[in-house]
């Protein structure tokens, strides 16, 4: 019975952390079409003062009022206390499990100039961050502007994120927020929600009329309940938002960068309404979100001379990039290459499929081979 639902709860846990992440983003609706462009040297990290539209004002001193808010003390403190009943092994064996998961249904980029420069900004935002967990951060092929951590370490960064970014820092940003999901061990104290949720139901559905019979519809019914629960909540998001903007400020990134990716995605759901997925209803980029997360800013962060904002390599990485999905599009769309069609599709070419006398070239046909007549 255990097995059953610890595989019921993974499943849920993969789907729910995929589909509710964050910052996911409504797919990009126009492909690149430019052609490829060359890839410029790269070169030492740009750093400046504060930018931005309305960059923050900051305190030269701030008085944390507990450890949570000291971004000195940030790796000597346990953000992810609470209740949970998976332990860190527990919890990256679970994480691994997902990963494959996830690995099976995903098209990875391997290019190693482009996994090499994520895998670095990411390693230096978990060495500056409350990690207990090692890392492993790949980028997946997808359009969608999207990065999602599971338990356990395991981290996954669209390249649709990667080219939607305007600087390092923004990137930075959206990555130390999902960093801090795994910090503060989101996913499997929702996952302990959800399990002690189904253990204390047990009992009232086998002594109830069902008997043992209901358990075995509860059983059939088990993956839509935990989903509920593994969700992140805003309490959760908030506390993302605050982490993160505390990782990627250690790191040495502008956080006002962090408000500008909100500020992006809000234009865009103006420009097109609708645009940003349901899932983000539960964490949309909304002015109180973005107004929380400049007073944090404000609070708990001294001002810095400099930020790094973004660097030529980070623009080398990102055409880099744009020249390889473009080629990969281009790719897909060659003529003569194989494609699959749907069963409406061979409906509507073949309207009267029983018609003997239809001349329909997809049609297969039975023909007698020379060789085989007696």
């Amino acid at each position: 019975m255990q097995d059953i639902l610890r595989q019921a709860l993974k499943l849920a846990l993969l789907s729910a952390l995929v589909a509710g992440s964050a910052f996911a983003s409504p797919q990009s609706q126009d492909p690149p079409s430019q052609e490829p462009a060359k890839t410029p040297p790269p070169a030492q990290p740009q750093t400046q003062q504060q930018t931005g539209s309305q960059p923050v004002q900051q305190k030269d001193t701030v008085t944390p009022k507990n450890s949570k808010e000291d971004v000195e003390a940030i790796g000597n403190r346990n953000v992810g206390k609470g209740m949970n009943l998976y332990s860190l092994e527990r919890e990256i064996s679970l994480g691994k499990s997902l990963a494959q998961e996830v690995e099976r249904s995903s098209k990875l980029i391997d290019d190693p100039v482009v996994t090499e420069y994520v895998n670095r900004v990411g390693q230096n935002l978990v060495r500056n961050s409350d990690a207990r967990v090692p890392f492993t951060i790949k980028v997946i092929d997808s359009d969608e502007i999207n990065a999602f951590a599971l338990p356990g370490g395991f981290f996954y960064v669209n390249s649709g994120l990667i080219l939607h970014a305007m600087e390092e820092s923004e990137l930075a940003g959206v990555m130390a927020h999902e960093i801090s999901h795994v910090t503060a061990r989101h996913g499997t104290k929702n996952a302990t929600k959800g399990e002690l949720m189904q253990l204390a139901t047990i009992p009232l559905i086998l002594l109830g009329p069902g008997g043992w019979a209901g358990y075995g519809i509860y059983q059939g019914l088990n993956l839509a309940i935990p989903v509920t629960y593994l969700k992140f909540s805003r309490d959760a998001e908030r506390e993302a938002d605050f982490l993160g903007l505390q990782y990627m400020y250690k790191a040495g990134y502008d956080p006002n960068s962090y408000v500008t990716f909100f500020e992006r995605i809000q234009a865009d759901e103006k420009r097109r309404p609708g645009s940003i997925p349901k899932v983000f209803s539960t964490h949309p980029p909304t002015p109180e979100r973005i107004e929380n997360t400049q007073k944090e800013i404000a609070r708990i962060l001294p001002a810095r001379q400099e930020y790094i904002v973004t660097t030529s390599e980070f623009d080398s990485v990102k055409s880099r990039l744009r020249n390889i999905m473009f080629t990969r599009k281009v790719g897909d769309n060659a003529p003569g290459k194989p494609t699959l069609r749907t069963k409406t599709e061979q409906s509507k070419k073949q309207p009267t499929g029983n018609d003997p006398n239809s001349t329909d070239d997809d049609r297969p046909t039975l023909k007698r081979r020379p060789d085989s007549q007696p």
